[in-house]
């Protein structure tokens, strides 16, 4: 640091304090109030009557926990008046889109229209002013006990207390839209084909981007763009100009490479499922050098928004979420892995510290959890 000048010494550490606040805010004050959430979305998931929903809601609040988790991180930007509204948003819809993901991934005599019907849900969790719908209407199973609908009205409700909540409801929509579409026409390999996918993402495609159609429909898949717009509605003053830029940078930069991530991550577990794998379009040549450059893109966006640093914090504590997972050190991944790695900067070190601390005691919780599980003979309580 030493030999760097007077003004990027500055920067660095102002980038490092921030770093330090904000995940001194997170895990003193959001991650405590997402326990509770889903500690209690768990009880409520476990008196769902149909054994294979309540199966499926209980498998996103544990095998996906962390992403209702990431999501709530964006709560620690906020304002400390706003903090527990935009926490409870931002989980409760992740949760819902968790549900809704493993349901689309279920068998269905039109897995179109029921992935579309199903993620309608979301639209509804934004809009304090849609009514609702039977988003179960082409799912084979719909008995849930109205646990969709209590995760939905919780998302409602909480929005409804931000202060500028009604000035980024069009651009959060239209976020959501995205995911519908992405999320009805993603079909796995015992449904179909990724036809109708490629020619959406194409005509969805930002002009001169330079992106692959499956790079854009990994950004519509992502529901960052969502909370991002979610934590920045709990701020009084926001401007058009600033929810527009955040839209564009969500989507398709930060967006893309935090689904492309999620798919390297879980490639192993995708192909196992029979589920498509967007990285798998990359081919064995090309997925280090395009997630890298995706990476940078991504980082240029976060750096041109107001309030940068935290944007540069989301990216970064993103990156590292993934990057600290066992997967990523895999032989195949791993080269792909170090070349997203190597664009994120000074706080590269910190964060994967602190995530892979966070991997050990999600390994120690697990293992203590399926010891207990399996006394009590009952994988679902």
């Amino acid at each position: 640091m030493g030999d760097l000048p007077g003004s990027a010494v500055l920067s660095r550490l102002a980038l490092a304090y921030a770093f330090a606040a904000a995940a001194l805010r997170y895990w003193l004050l959001v991650f405590p109030l997402v326990c509770l959430h889903i500690a209690r979305w768990r009880r409520r998931a476990q008196r769902i009557p149909d054994a294979q929903l309540r199966a499926l809601a209980l498998a996103t609040l544990g095998e996906k926990r962390a992403n209702i988790e990431g999501a709530a991180a964006f709560a620690a930007l906020t304002p400390l008046r706003r903090l527990g509204a935009v926490t409870h948003a931002t989980s409760a819809f992740q949760a819902a889109y968790n549900l809704l993901d493993m349901l689309g991934e279920q068998p269905s005599p039109d897995p179109v229209a029921d992935g579309q019907r199903l993620h309608e849900a979301l639209l509804y969790a934004l809009d304090t002013q849609a009514a609702p719908q039977d988003w179960y209407e082409f799912h084979p199973r719909g008995d849930d006990h109205g646990y969709l609908r209590a995760l939905l009205e919780e998302c409602r409700e909480s929005i409804s207390q931000l202060s500028s909540y009604a000035m980024v409801v069009p651009s959060a929509l239209e976020a959501a839209r995205r995911i519908v579409a992405f999320q009805s026409l993603n079909l796995s390999t015992s449904q179909g084909d990724h036809t109708g996918l490629e020619q959406w993402a194409t005509d969805a495609t930002p002009p001169s981007s330079g992106l692959r159609w499956w790079e854009t429909a990994a950004a519509a898949g992502s529901s960052l763009g969502v909370h991002v717009l979610i934590a920045a509605a709990a701020r009084p003053g926001l401007s058009t100009q600033e929810i527009r830029a955040l839209d564009e940078a969500y989507f398709p930069w930060v967006g893309g490479l935090h689904s492309l991530l999620d798919n390297l991550i879980d490639k192993h577990e995708d192909e196992a499922a029979g589920h498509r794998s967007l990285v798998e379009y990359y081919g064995p040549e090309r997925a280090a050098q395009r997630m890298s450059w995706l990476a940078q893109r991504a980082s240029a966006a976060a750096r041109s928004l107001p309030r940068a640093r935290q944007h540069e914090l989301i990216l970064t504590a993103m990156i590292a979420n993934y990057l600290s997972s066992p997967q990523a050190r895999q032989p195949p991944l791993e080269p792909i892995s170090a070349a997203v790695l190597a664009t994120t900067g000074p706080l590269r070190g910190p964060a994967m510290f602190v995530f892979k601390l966070r991997n050990v005691k999600l390994s120690v919780h697990g293992r203590w959890r399926a010891s207990v599980l399996a006394r009590r003979g009952d994988g679902f309580q």
